[in-house]
């Protein structure tokens, strides 16, 4: 399993396309509009969020629960998750550490989200509720028990049938997964590159006033 720790990652060259970062529906699809609520993400992520939205079911929408996430805020995340891996599991050297962290928090040098080229997604439908998808978004791998792998076993034949509709539309539209994290997905980023084999990422580091 390729985990964004991995070196390979960091040696994926980014050139910046300077796209924008654009605010985009939390809701898209058949329920499009049931809240105000908007995320920012890079135009041409928004573009094939766009695309993704539309192969969904009738009935069926995306609920994007984050987009572009701040250095602050993920340095933020990636302190609160690693003490919750040192209590799991004692005794972790350094390099450890850093791999068993980065299957929930990737490491600040190749984060998606500060690139503003991921989203963290679920489906629901036209009322809001949110469809059975195996945990809650943002479940960690020591609270899930790792149901929030993808390819989680155990999970109901329901919320299998959910993650593969929602693999289906997002991957149809070119997204791809971080497969310990069945809502994760991105375009355009250093992991996308190297899942890809694309020459280089197209999204660098970006600050919301710098690029919106």
């Amino acid at each position: 399993m390729l985990l964004l720790s991995d070196p390979r990652v960091a040696l994926v060259p980014v050139l910046d396309d300077s796209e924008p970062l654009i605010p985009f529906p939390a809701v898209i699809g058949n329920a499009t509009g049931l809240t105000g609520e908007t995320v920012h993400v890079r135009r041409g992520l928004g573009a094939r969020l766009v695309t993704a939205a539309l192969s969904l079911p009738e009935g069926v929408s995306f609920k994007i629960a984050e987009g572009h996430r701040s250095v602050e805020a993920q340095l933020g995340i990636i302190a609160r998750y690693s003490d919750e891996v040192r209590r799991a599991h004692p005794g972790l050297d350094r390099r450890e550490l850093a791999r068993l962290v980065s299957r929930f928090v990737s490491p600040i040098s190749v984060a998606p989200h500060v690139a503003g080229a991921a989203v963290d997604v679920t489906l629901v439908d036209d009322y809001g509720a949110e469809l059975d998808l195996g945990t809650e978004i943002d479940a960690t791998p020591e609270a899930s028990g790792g149901a929030c792998y993808f390819d989680a076993p155990g999970i109901s034949a329901r919320a299998r049938a959910n993650r593969e509709l929602l693999a289906r539309a997002l991957g149809g539209a070119g997204l791809v997964n971080y497969p310990t994290e069945w809502w994760h997905w991105s375009y355009g980023d250093r992991y996308w590159a190297l899942v890809t084999a694309a020459p280089h990422a197209l999204y660098g580091a970006v600050e919301e006033g710098v690029a919106a």
